[in-house]
This record gives C-alpha cells, sequence and structure tokens, in this order.
C-alpha cells in the first residue's frame, strides 16, 4: 500500500492505497483494473475510479513503474504480511534532494525512499538526515553543510536505496 501512496494518485490517500493493495495483489493487476471492477470496491466512487485509470494509462506512469521494479521495488504483495512502517530500513530518516539525478527522477528517488519507510523531504531542516546532491545542487548543499547535514552523492544513494527491498 506504501507503494501505491507513494505513487502519489490523485484522490488516493492511505485508506484508499491501503483498500487497493488488499484487493490487487500487484501494481499490474491495478494497472489493469477497469473502471468496473475499480467501483466494485467498497467507498471507491466515479472521481477516484476515473482518477487510478487514468493515472495508469500515462506513458510518464508506466515508465516510472518500469523503472521502480527494475530498480528493485517489490511491486507485488508477498504472502508475508507488510513490514510495519518503523521496521522498514529508512524509517525515522528523511531525505532532501536537490540537483538534477541522472538516474532516477525526482518522483522515482521520492517514491523509493517513502517505499522504504523515509520520509522525502522540500527543504533543509536540522530534522534533515541526508541531502542527495544531484548535477547542480541548488543553495541546498550551502545550508546542508551550514547546519551539518550529512550528504550523499547519487551513486551513494542509489547504493543505500539498492541495499533493501521493499514490499507491495
Amino acid at each position: 500500500s506504501r507503494i501505491i501512496f507513494a505513487l502519489g494518485i490523485l484522490h488516493v490517500g492511505e485508506e484508499y492505497a491501503e483498500l487497493l493493495a488488499e484487493n490487487f495483489n500487484s501494481i499490474d493487476e491495478l494497472a489493469k483494473a477497469n473502471q468496473e471492477e475499480l467501483l466494485s470496491l467498497p467507498s471507491i466512487g466515479n472521481k477516484i475510479a476515473d482518477s487510478i485509470v487514468a493515472f495508469f494509462r500515462q506513458e510518464g506512469n508506466k515508465r516510472i513503474i518500469e523503472k521502480l521494479g527494475k530498480a528493485g521495488v517489490k511491486l507485488e504483495r508477498g504472502k508475508a504480511e507488510e513490514a510495519k512502517p518503523e521496521e522498514l530500513p529508512l524509517a525515522g530518516l528523511e531525505f532532501v534532494l536537490t540537483g538534477k539525478l541522472e538516474s532516477l527522477t525526482r518522483s522515482e528517488a521520492e517514491a523509493r525512499i517513502k517505499a522504504l519507510g523515509g520520509k522525502a523531504g522540500s527543504d533543509v531542516t536540522k530534522k534533515t538526515s541526508y541531502l542527495v546532491v544531484g548535477v547542480d545542487p541548488s543553495s541546498k548543499l550551502a545550508k546542508a553543510q551550514k547546519l551539518g547535514i550529512k550528504t550523499l552523492r547519487e551513486a551513494e544513494f542509489i547504493k543505500l536505496l539498492n541495499q533493501n527491498t521493499s514490499s507491495f
């Protein structure tokens, strides 16, 4: 359900993401669902069903899901119960991204962070655990250095993500 929520589908919050994860065994299965199948679920109306169908029709979103799968994010529900958020490898960590990442889009990076239990922030604060530095970093880098925030180059960040796997 965290992956579904992290995708940022319009009108799909944590509760609806949980409902969808309970009724579909994989992201691919959800992506193939039609309006009628979605409307058969409790509390899913036309607005939400339309939003889900539209999301999975967009080529950019299809590419994000494909890249997440290739990057090691588990897009199927396992037989074991989903790990509790506090048990995930990046639980309690906040990441902020600056500059352009070459191997992931910002959305993909944020989805990976969230799927592994971390938080993706937009501004460097004392609560920031790591600043991920891409090409042409902004003033966030100077602010992070001033605050003593740890920085990760893109390669280090990708290595960190790839050491961990996520459940659907």
